[in-house]
C-alpha cells in the first residue's frame, strides 16, 4: 500500500499545482477588460444563437469556476464571477461551456459516449475504492479477495475511461469557443491570447485527473496479478 500512497501524494501535488496555476490565470485574465463590454452572459447568448441554438438559457450559478452545461435541463451555468463581468476569462469560460451546448446540439459522438456513461460511472466510482480496499483484505485470509478486488480493478477502470473519454470533449469545446470568438471578432488579439491561456490551463487539469486515474489503475492491477503468482 505504501506504493499506493506515494502515486496519490504525486498526482495531488501536480493536481493541486495546475488548480492554483488555473485559479491565478483566471484572476489575471479576470483584469483584461473586453473591449466591446459584453457579459460572459452576453457572449454566451451570441455563441448560442450564431449557432442556430435557442432552446439553451444561460443562468448564473453560486461559486468560483462552478461553470457548468447541463445537457437534461438544456442550461449553461456560469459562475458568478462569468455571468455578468465583462473579460476575457469570462469571454473564455462563457463560450466553452456554449461549446458543449454546440456539440449537443450537433450529436457530437465523444460527448454522446461519455453522457451514456455517466449513469454507471456514477455508482462504479462511489463503489469501486471500498469494493478494492475490500478485496485487498480479503486477499490475506481466502482466494475470493483476488475475485472482490478484480471487480474493484474493473469498476475504478470505468472511471479511468470516463477521465479519457472526457479529454477530446473538453478540447473539442474550447476549440470551437477559441474558433468563434475569432472568426466573429469577439476579442482583441491581446484579449484573444487571455482566453486562450485560461482555456488551455482548464484542460490541464482533466489531463492530470486522467492520467492520475490511469496511474492508480495500473498500481492496483500490478497487485491484482501479483496476488495471483
Amino acid at each position: 500500500m505504501f506504493g499506493y500512497y506515494i502515486i496519490a501524494g504525486l498526482i495531488f501535488i501536480v493536481s493541486l499545482y495546475v488548480s492554483n496555476k488555473l485559479k491565478s490565470k483566471f484572476k489575471k485574465y479576470s483584469k483584461v477588460h473586453l473591449q466591446n463590454g459584453m457579459t460572459g452572459k452576453e457572449i454566451a447568448e451570441k455563441m448560442l444563437h450564431d449557432n442556430g441554438i435557442y432552446d439553451v438559457k444561460v443562468i448564473s450559478t453560486p461559486g468560483m469556476l462552478t461553470d457548468h452545461y447541463n445537457p437534461s435541463k438544456k442550461t449553461i451555468n456560469l459562475s458568478e464571477g462569468v455571468y455578468s463581468q465583462h473579460n476575457a476569462a469570462a469571454a473564455a469560460v462563457a463560450a466553452h461551456e456554449c461549446g458543449h451546448a454546440v456539440q449537443h446540439a450537433k450529436a457530437y459522438s465523444w460527448l454522446q459516449m461519455r453522457s451514456k456513461l455517466v449513469p454507471v460511472v456514477s455508482v462504479a466510482s462511489r463503489l469501486s475504492q471500498w469494493v478494492i480496499f475490500g478485496g485487498l483484505m480479503l486477499m490475506v485470509t481466502t482466494a475470493m479477495g483476488s475475485t472482490i478486488l478484480l471487480i474493484g480493478i474493473i469498476m475504478f477502470g470505468l472511471g479511468t475511461l470516463f477521465s479519457f473519454i472526457t479529454l477530446p470533449v473538453e478540447y473539442d469545446a474550447s476549440k470551437r469557443a477559441l474558433v468563434w470568438l475569432e472568426t466573429e471578432n469577439m476579442l482583441s488579439r491581446q484579449e484573444h491570447e487571455a482566453a486562450e491561456d485560461s482555456l488551455k490551463w482548464a484542460a490541464r487539469t482533466y489531463v492530470v485527473a486522467a492520467i492520475g486515474s490511469l496511474a492508480t489503475l495500473l498500481y492496483f492491477l500490478s497487485i491484482y496479478m501479483g496476488g495471483r503468482d
